[in-house]
């Protein structure tokens, strides 16, 4: 890459990191490219020539948080840390993620455009899935996850945990962190063969 191309990058991403962070504290529709623009200290003309419009922009931004966030987890699941620990960075890391997200931030994230649904559709079928698989089998091979709870079993539970997501109840109930740490600690805890002290 040369000279060029990595400045384009480095602008791309101050873009980028502008825009999620005036979005995950604002929401959305309450921020301009202009504001954008002004954060990132580039014109709006650079802004829609990397990314074409507002509604591109954020699906780029859903798309490299999806991403960062995949790594994050791989990084824990290949971890040397024992199970139990395992699990307790994702509690922790996801109720802290989801704290620090403008709750009309979070409803673009599960939004009903199709093209960010798709992307959210591809990301967990071919990257999120295969990942807690992996860190299930983990489970297994360490002795924690029980042997009688089938891949297909924990599968389906993620579906109705992500499908619940979707809804009215979910996206007000963001506002209570208390009670999504819970449900989380729910999700992994409950699939332990025996409980923990």
């Amino acid at each position: 890459m040369d000279g060029f191309e990595r400045r384009k990058e480095r602008k791309k991403e101050n873009i980028r990191q502008a825009a999620f962070e005036l979005f995950s504290s604002y929401g959305v529709q309450k921020v301009s490219i202009a504001e954008i623009a002004e954060k990132a200290k580039v014109s709006q003309v650079t802004i829609y020539n990397y990314f074409g419009s507002k509604d591109e922009l954020l699906r780029d931004v859903i798309s490299t948080l999806q991403n960062k966030r995949l790594q994050e987890d791989t990084e824990v699941i290949e971890s040397n840390l024992p199970f139990p620990e395992k699990i307790e960075s994702f509690i922790t890391e996801k109720t802290g993620e989801l704290a620090s997200l403008n709750s009309e931030f979070l409803k673009s994230i599960m939004s009903e455009d199709p093209a960010i649904r798709q992307m959210a559709e591809d990301f967990t079928k071919n990257k999120f899935i295969p990942l807690m698989l992996r860190l299930i089998e983990k489970g297994r091979a360490e002795g924690y996850v029980h042997h009688n709870v089938s891949n297909e079993a924990i599968l389906l539970y993620i579906n109705m945990f992500r499908e619940s997501k979707r809804s009215k109840e979910f996206l007000d109930m963001n506002q209570n962190k208390k009670l999504f740490k819970e449900l989380v600690t729910l999700f992994f805890f409950g699939i332990l063969g025996k409980p923990q002290s």
